[in-house]
């Protein structure tokens, strides 16, 4: 070996030997925890902010890690950014704090809930306890691999099927490229853990995808590949019983678009078990259609018979629980006001199940209500703010659920057009029937000037008999405005606890 060989050759060793030294080095992170002041749990989706607009952003344990060294041994301020969680505010007016930051030591920051409902944590993507893991801290979950390879995903369905919840997403993303899957993905979970106790949702939910054997990526739960032009979104999953075969069957309606506005295709779609994906069985082809799954689909039983009952977030249609009756439009009925044979223009009109007028929702009867007419109905499905009741709440999106620690029939739902963001609150509302009246509403969660959408109440999580409940929603920039994306929460799933036996709770809904 010649001089030079030799030099090049020592050279390259020392610095090997540096950059082994500088990662060893850095793995002394100094950290942050932010934690609620009455639970001490840790807090996911909180930012804080420097002065000089260095943004950090919590994990699913409240933690955040940081290795920059401009920001050890000396004090720093923080600005807090909580969504339904604040510090106290200075004489300024500024929500902050100061802190030393050291490495290898963690800062713990306390902060209030202000709204009703508690986050837990973020259910899908990438990163869920990463901070966490850079402090060595222990997790409260055992950790699992990124089935699926998932970054992102929209809008879940899900549903008890075959002794297991049954879950169907819109698009997902993936890190490899920023097209991702536009076909609706799917997983599945288990209710018990392995010592056969009910698992803990709050700590997150171990899914099980569906997944390209290839690639490992999720693969399309309504592949369709005779018609690949468009997306395919996938609402109204149901369980109903196949009557020629006596066995229960997943169903779901499927829109195949081209973008938000234009629709190539619609129609019924059953879950092939030994394909594992959905395929159609019906078309529908009137766009404007009521008479059609939709929404989060809700089964009950009562004196007219069995149902499965559809809305967003109202329940305003229903169809005999059966395979060959969901795919008969003649079978479908509707929930609305319709005019008596009087015409007496002082009365209300009442509301029925009938197959003729087409289904009230939240926006039209608050048209109507509003509107230069100012027809005469009893409202069902525009409750008013229980603080005011001075304003009516148009619910967007969402799910309307038994509760039996309540003893109502409860309606967790996005507002539109909220205050503090286009689709950023959270509702809750309920009633003695399913199809209302819904009267008051309180706000439990809210995400100022970002988007908090589709929400839905899983019932099969209910705990404590019906007293703790969960529900999720997809979190996002889109919609809001805002052109800021939070780091790996940005269009991902998160979920939110509400105790519906705490103080302040019972207050709000009977003040």
């Amino acid at each position: 070996m010649t001089f030079f060989a030799r030099l090049i050759t020592f050279v390259v060793l020392c610095s090997s030997i540096a950059c082994d030294g500088l990662v060893s080095e850095a793995k002394e992170w100094a950290g942050i925890h932010v934690i609620d002041s009455i639970s001490g749990r840790g807090i996911p989706l909180v930012e804080l902010e420097t002065t000089n607009a260095l943004r950090f952003v919590t994990d699913n344990n409240g933690m955040i890690a940081i290795d920059d060294p401009d920001l050890m041994n000396q004090e720093t301020f923080f600005h807090v950014f909580g969504y339904g969680y604040e510090i106290k505010k200075d004489s300024f007016g500024i929500s902050g704090f100061r802190c030393t930051l050291k490495r290898g030591s963690i800062v713990e920051v306390r902060l209030d809930r202000k709204c009703l409902a508690e986050r837990m944590v973020r259910l899908t993507g990438s990163g869920l306890w990463h901070d966490s893991e850079l402090l060595q801290q222990r997790l409260p979950l055992a950790k699992h691999p990124l089935n699926g390879k998932v970054v992102g995903q929209d809008s879940i369905q899900a549903v008890m099927y075959n002794g297991k919840v049954f879950c169907l997403w819109g698009d997902t993303s993936r890190s490899d490229y920023p097209l991702g899957l536009f076909r609706t993905s799917g997983a599945t979970y288990a209710l018990t853990a392995i010592d056969g106790k009910l698992f803990d949702p709050s700590y997150g939910i171990p899914y099980d995808y569906f997944t390209d054997s290839t690639t490992g990526f999720v693969r399309a739960m309504m592949p369709l590949p005779e018609r690949p032009e468009g997306v395919i979104w996938m609402s109204g999953l149901a369980v109903v019983k196949d009557e020629a075969s006596s066995k229960d069957v997943l169903v779901a309606h499927y829109s195949r678009r081209q973008g938000l506005f234009k629709e190539l295709e619609q129609g019924l779609a059953i879950y092939n078990e030994s394909k594992q994906i959905f395929e159609p069985i019906t078309q529908v082809t009137n766009e404007k259609e009521w008479r059609r799954p939709h929404g989060h689909a809700m089964r009950i039983q009562d004196k007219s018979g069995d149902w499965i009952l559809f809305g967003n977030p109202f329940p305003n249609v229903r169809v005999p629980a059966t395979l060959k009756a969901i795919c008969d439009p003649s079978l479908y009925e509707a929930y609305s006001p319709v005019s008596s044979q009087s015409e007496n223009v002082e009365q209300a009109m009442p509301w029925n199940w009938q197959k003729v007028v087409s289904p009230m929702d939240a926006q039209q009867e608050v048209a109507w209500l509003q509107g230069e007419e100012k027809r005469k109905i009893e409202p069902h499905f525009s409750p008013v703010d229980s603080s005011s009741r001075n304003k009516r709440i148009m619910l967007h999106s969402g799910t309307v659920r038994w509760n039996k620690y309540r003893q109502k029939w409860i309606v967790i739902a996005g507002r539109i057009y909220g205050e503090d963001s286009v689709l950023g609150e959270v509702w809750y509302s309920e009633a003695d029937e399913p199809t209302g009246p819904f009267n008051e509403a309180v706000k439990i969660a809210t995400h100022e000037k970002q988007s908090f959408y589709n929400v839905c109440h899983h019932d099969f999580l209910d705990n404590d008999g019906g007293k703790i409940i969960f529900f999720e929603g997809t979190y996002t920039n889109e919609f809001s405005g805002n052109p800021y994306k939070t780091p790996r929460y940005n269009y991902n799933q998160i979920l939110y606890r509400l105790d519906l036996s705490d103080s302040r709770f019972q207050a709000a809904v009977n003040p």
